[in-house]
């Protein structure tokens, strides 16, 4: 099974909850969709833009998301006691089971 592995910090610097870190989690989301349909041209405008920036654009986006994804982990784990790893071992073995993964 191949693997993108990252390490994201945890954001010491905030007081998040569930919810404000979920709202943040799809505002994040929208601006990733948002910077896809610049660059597949999605917003029906004729808009010229420079491939390796929209990349660029649509990779800090995603790190955005997945930043925001992290910290709404810590913050099942911190204030409701959720067990991520075990969570990640039984999303794998989903993953598995629908044949998504050999």
């Amino acid at each position: 099974m191949q693997q993108k592995i990252i390490a994201l910090p945890k954001l010491d610097n905030l007081t998040p909850t569930m919810e404000s870190t979920a709202l943040k989690l799809m505002e994040e989301a929208g601006e990733l969709a948002q910077a896809i349909g610049k660059l597949r041209g999605l917003s029906g405008e004729e808009v010229q833009v420079d491939h390796n920036a929209v990349l660029a654009a649509i990779t800090r986006e995603l790190l955005d998301v997945a930043q925001t994804a992290v910290s709404l982990m810590f913050v099942l784990e911190d204030q409701y006691g959720v067990d991520i790893q075990q969570a990640l071992e039984e999303h794998i073995n989903k993953l598995r089971a629908k044949r998504y993964l050999k």
